[in-house]
Protein backbone atom coordinates (compact mmCIF):
# COMPACT_ATOMS: atom_id res chain seq x y z
CA UNK A 1 0.00 0.00 0.00
CA UNK A 2 1.25 3.46 -0.77
CA UNK A 3 0.27 6.39 1.61
CA UNK A 4 -0.07 8.75 -1.48
CA UNK A 5 -2.64 6.17 -3.46
CA UNK A 6 -6.34 7.49 -4.21
CA UNK A 7 -9.14 6.44 -1.67
CA UNK A 8 -9.94 4.21 -5.06
CA UNK A 9 -6.65 3.17 -5.41
CA UNK A 10 -6.20 2.19 -1.57
CA UNK A 11 -9.51 -0.16 -1.29
CA UNK A 12 -8.87 -1.54 -4.97
CA UNK A 13 -12.12 -0.40 -6.63
CA UNK A 14 -13.27 1.36 -9.76
CA UNK A 15 -12.90 5.29 -9.39
CA UNK A 16 -16.83 5.72 -10.13
CA UNK A 17 -19.55 7.69 -8.30
CA UNK A 18 -21.67 4.15 -8.39
CA UNK A 19 -20.64 2.05 -5.68
CA UNK A 20 -21.23 -1.30 -3.87
CA UNK A 21 -21.49 0.01 -0.61
CA UNK A 22 -21.11 -3.56 0.72
CA UNK A 23 -18.38 -4.83 -0.91
CA UNK A 24 -17.14 -1.77 0.31
CA UNK A 25 -17.68 -2.63 4.16
CA UNK A 26 -15.53 -5.48 3.22
CA UNK A 27 -12.67 -4.08 1.78
CA UNK A 28 -12.81 -1.54 4.61
CA UNK A 29 -12.91 -4.52 7.08
CA UNK A 30 -10.21 -6.35 5.05
CA UNK A 31 -8.11 -3.26 5.11
CA UNK A 32 -8.29 -2.49 9.18
CA UNK A 33 -7.73 -6.11 9.98
CA UNK A 34 -4.12 -5.32 7.44
CA UNK A 35 -3.06 -2.28 9.04
CA UNK A 36 -4.42 -2.12 12.72
CA UNK A 37 -1.95 -0.96 15.20
CA UNK A 38 -2.46 -4.41 17.52
CA UNK A 39 -1.23 -6.73 14.82
CA UNK A 40 2.22 -4.79 15.10
CA UNK A 41 2.58 -4.76 18.89
CA UNK A 42 5.59 -7.28 18.60
CA UNK A 43 7.04 -4.72 16.32
CA UNK A 44 8.00 -1.73 18.88
CA UNK A 45 6.30 1.96 18.95
CA UNK A 46 7.52 2.21 15.23
CA UNK A 47 5.86 -0.27 13.88
CA UNK A 48 2.50 0.35 15.64
CA UNK A 49 3.11 4.10 14.59
CA UNK A 50 3.04 3.29 11.03
CA UNK A 51 0.26 1.17 11.29
CA UNK A 52 -2.00 3.40 12.91
CA UNK A 53 -1.07 6.02 10.22
CA UNK A 54 -2.14 3.41 8.14
CA UNK A 55 -5.34 2.71 10.29
CA UNK A 56 -6.18 6.51 10.21
CA UNK A 57 -6.00 6.89 6.61
CA UNK A 58 -8.04 3.78 5.44
CA UNK A 59 -10.51 5.34 7.43
CA UNK A 60 -10.57 8.66 6.07
CA UNK A 61 -10.74 7.30 2.85
CA UNK A 62 -13.29 5.07 3.88
CA UNK A 63 -15.42 7.83 4.90
CA UNK A 64 -15.25 10.19 1.96
CA UNK A 65 -16.32 7.05 -0.46
CA UNK A 66 -18.86 5.84 1.98
CA UNK A 67 -20.69 9.39 2.09
CA UNK A 68 -22.05 10.15 -1.55
CA UNK A 69 -21.62 13.53 -1.41
CA UNK A 70 -18.02 13.58 -0.14
CA UNK A 71 -17.33 10.45 -2.87
CA UNK A 72 -18.74 13.16 -5.86
CA UNK A 73 -16.78 15.87 -4.58
CA UNK A 74 -13.37 14.28 -4.14
CA UNK A 75 -13.82 12.41 -7.61
CA UNK A 76 -14.10 16.11 -8.88
CA UNK A 77 -11.32 17.29 -6.85
CA UNK A 78 -9.18 14.47 -8.49
CA UNK A 79 -10.34 15.50 -11.66
CA UNK A 80 -9.30 19.10 -11.45
CA UNK A 81 -12.53 20.53 -10.70
CA UNK A 82 -12.27 22.44 -7.53
CA UNK A 83 -15.57 22.69 -5.57
CA UNK A 84 -14.55 25.48 -3.98
CA UNK A 85 -17.75 25.77 -1.85
CA UNK A 86 -16.94 28.84 0.39
CA UNK A 87 -15.81 31.07 -2.88
CA UNK A 88 -18.53 29.55 -5.51
CA UNK A 89 -22.03 29.91 -4.06
CA UNK A 90 -23.44 30.88 -7.04
CA UNK A 91 -26.81 28.95 -8.30
CA UNK A 92 -29.41 28.96 -10.64
CA UNK A 93 -32.42 31.47 -9.68
CA UNK A 94 -34.37 28.93 -9.75
CA UNK A 95 -32.78 26.72 -7.55
CA UNK A 96 -32.44 29.75 -4.99
CA UNK A 97 -35.76 30.01 -5.02
CA UNK A 98 -36.75 26.44 -4.20
CA UNK A 99 -34.52 26.35 -1.15
CA UNK A 100 -35.96 29.35 -0.02
CA UNK A 101 -39.74 27.83 -0.65
CA UNK A 102 -38.33 24.86 1.89
CA UNK A 103 -36.80 27.11 4.40
CA UNK A 104 -40.06 29.24 4.36
CA UNK A 105 -42.05 25.92 4.46
CA UNK A 106 -39.94 24.51 6.89
CA UNK A 107 -40.35 27.89 9.44
CA UNK A 108 -44.11 27.96 9.02
CA UNK A 109 -44.82 24.12 9.70
CA UNK A 110 -47.19 23.91 12.40
CA UNK A 111 -46.73 20.05 13.46
CA UNK A 112 -44.62 16.84 12.64
CA UNK A 113 -46.93 16.40 9.90
CA UNK A 114 -46.36 19.23 7.75
CA UNK A 115 -42.39 18.74 8.55
CA UNK A 116 -42.50 15.10 7.19
CA UNK A 117 -44.31 16.37 4.24
CA UNK A 118 -41.66 18.68 3.83
CA UNK A 119 -38.87 16.30 4.30
CA UNK A 120 -40.37 13.68 1.82
CA UNK A 121 -39.78 16.31 -0.69
CA UNK A 122 -36.66 17.30 -0.17
CA UNK A 123 -35.64 13.78 -0.09
CA UNK A 124 -37.19 13.37 -3.51
CA UNK A 125 -35.36 15.85 -5.00
CA UNK A 126 -31.81 14.95 -3.11
CA UNK A 127 -32.17 11.11 -4.82
CA UNK A 128 -32.90 12.82 -8.07
CA UNK A 129 -30.38 14.99 -8.03
CA UNK A 130 -27.44 12.24 -6.64
CA UNK A 131 -29.46 9.90 -9.37
CA UNK A 132 -28.21 13.35 -12.11
CA UNK A 133 -24.31 13.28 -10.54
CA UNK A 134 -23.99 9.62 -11.05
CA UNK A 135 -24.77 10.07 -14.68
CA UNK A 136 -22.72 13.21 -14.79
CA UNK A 137 -19.63 11.56 -13.17
CA UNK A 138 -19.90 8.11 -14.49
CA UNK A 139 -21.57 8.47 -18.02
CA UNK A 140 -20.84 11.67 -19.11
CA UNK A 141 -17.52 12.32 -17.13
CA UNK A 142 -18.46 15.92 -16.92
CA UNK A 143 -16.52 16.84 -13.51
CA UNK A 144 -17.10 20.77 -13.80
CA UNK A 145 -20.81 20.14 -14.40
CA UNK A 146 -20.44 17.69 -11.18
CA UNK A 147 -18.65 20.43 -9.20
CA UNK A 148 -21.61 22.51 -9.41
CA UNK A 149 -24.24 19.84 -8.70
CA UNK A 150 -22.16 18.99 -5.64
CA UNK A 151 -22.21 22.32 -4.75
CA UNK A 152 -26.37 22.65 -5.00
CA UNK A 153 -26.36 18.83 -3.03
CA UNK A 154 -24.61 21.33 -0.11
CA UNK A 155 -27.53 23.09 -0.23
CA UNK A 156 -29.70 20.47 -0.39
CA UNK A 157 -28.04 18.18 2.75
CA UNK A 158 -28.08 21.19 4.71
CA UNK A 159 -31.93 21.85 4.77
CA UNK A 160 -32.51 18.24 5.01
CA UNK A 161 -30.41 18.29 8.23
CA UNK A 162 -32.32 21.30 9.76
CA UNK A 163 -35.65 19.70 8.79
CA UNK A 164 -34.42 16.20 10.45
CA UNK A 165 -33.01 18.75 13.45
CA UNK A 166 -36.77 20.28 13.19
CA UNK A 167 -38.24 16.49 13.30
CA UNK A 168 -36.41 15.74 16.81
CA UNK A 169 -37.41 18.55 18.94
CA UNK A 170 -40.99 17.21 17.79
CA UNK A 171 -40.35 14.20 18.83
CA UNK A 172 -40.05 12.21 15.43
Amino acid sequence: MNLASTDFELFDIEPRFALDGTALDGRWRALQGEVHPDRFAADGAAAQRVAMQWALRVNEAYRRLKDPLKRAAYMCELNGAAIEAENNTAMPAAFLLQQMAWRESLDDAAGAAQVQVLADQVDVHRRGALAQLQATLDEEHDFASAAQQVRALMFVERIAHDIDQRLEALGQ
